[in-house]
């Protein structure tokens, strides 16, 4: 546990992690902070919350099988992770009294309770989704509890330079330089990325013609298309692999013929699932791209932002189908490490093609 939380604390990913220690320390100072808290018990409200497939020393902690669940470690010493942590598992017998106990709560916890349940209905845990997901439950929370991880922020900023572009020459022209708008486009995906929209965000908002909260939630929109686009980049080709992985997955063990026919089955199944996931999200994000081209090529700003105004319904369908590809390609290379034997235990092979299975088979409306 030790090392795990120190590892969380450098490396935490945003769409397995939520570290609101990070949070605190990034944004105590924001009056947002403690107006619109993600948890209103402080020590929750500073814990690390992550998403967890369940190991076989974990399942008899519940009553009914799972494969994942969202996990709660709130520190022992908030000024060192290194001395680790207690950890309880939403969902798991007695875990409500648990976290109550773990946050020497002495009023009532039901909203944080309620609001951890809500966590733990979704796949991920990716800012945008996650937001949303809240919102649409009554749980309104300050953004700074959505900001991008410094690791993903610096990874998107290239990604993100050349998407915008194109909208950084529109938003410029007619300068008497051509470097005025080159010398803003950093300054510009910088403010972009960022979880606060100032003023460097302005040549944008005239753009788009969107004024006060319309256009901050326009930003965060247009934030979460950019994020999932880039993230889908680098999961295309690893999810292309672990197709022809699973197609090379080598079980061992007895089996009758019923298990045979069902692991053929299932990874043909499995195969084909992640194709029809893949033309959904594609169908979606085309939506995007469409407007965004409309704006460029035509001049119409009024397309986009009227895009941006509709965006977060689309963000519950586009995140939840993102968040179950990501998880299948993850914990495939996890469980089985680049150049490594593709072999594996008849009883594993069963377990891990039906959490797979379990998570496309959702239906989810575009």
């Amino acid at each position: 546990m030790m090392r795990s939380l120190r590892a969380l604390e450098r490396t935490a990913s945003t769409s397995r992690v939520l570290n609101l220690l990070a949070v605190e320390a990034e944004s105590a100072h924001r009056p947002e902070y403690a107006q619109a808290p993600l948890f209103r018990n402080r020590t929750l409200n500073t814990a690390i919350v992550l998403k967890h497939r369940l190991r076989n020393d974990d399942i008899y902690l519940f009553d009914e099988a799972r494969p994942t669940a969202t996990k709660i470690i709130i520190p022992f010493d908030r000024k060192d992770l290194g001395l680790g942590g207690q950890s309880v598992f939403v969902g798991q017998r007695g875990w409500a009294d648990l976290v109550v106990g773990a946050c020497n709560a002495a009023g009532d916890m039901s909203r944080d309770l309620a609001t951890l349940r809500l966590i733990d209905m979704l796949p991920s845990l990716d800012p945008f989704l996650l937001r949303e997901h809240l919102r649409r439950h009554g749980v309104l929370v300050a953004n700074c509890y959505f900001a991008l991880s410094m690791a993903d922020y610096e990874n998107m900023q290239g990604f993100v330079t050349l998407e915008i572009s194109r909208l950084i020459e529109l938003a410029y022209r007619g300068s008497s330089s051509v470097g005025v708008g080159r010398a803003h486009a950093a300054r510009l995906v910088e403010a972009l990325l960022s979880t606060d929209v100032d003023e460097r965000l302005e040549p944008l908002r005239d753009t788009l013609v969107m004024e006060g909260e319309s256009f901050k939630e326009g930003v965060f929109s247009w934030k979460g298309f950019l994020y999932y686009k880039w993230m889908l980049t680098k999961l295309w080709p690893q999810l292309t692999t672990v197709g022809r992985e699973i197609g090379r997955l080598i079980v061992t063990g007895n089996r009758d013929a019923e298990t045979a026919k069902f692991l053929d089955d299932s990874r043909r199944r499995l195969q084909g699932a992640v194709l029809v996931e893949r033309s959904a999200i594609m169908r979606t994000l085309k939506v995007y791209d469409d407007a965004f081209e409309d704006l460029i090529e035509n001049g119409r700003p009024t397309a986009f932002r009227d895009f941006l105004l509709r965006a977060p319904e689309m963000f519950l369908s586009l995140g939840e189908r993102v968040g179950v590809i990501s998880h299948i390609s993850s914990y495939w290379r996890y469980r089985f490490p680049q150049n490594e034997p593709l072999t594996i235990d008849v009883e594993e092979a069963i377990d891990i093609l039906m959490d797979f299975e379990a998570g496309l088979s959702v239906p989810l409306a575009i």
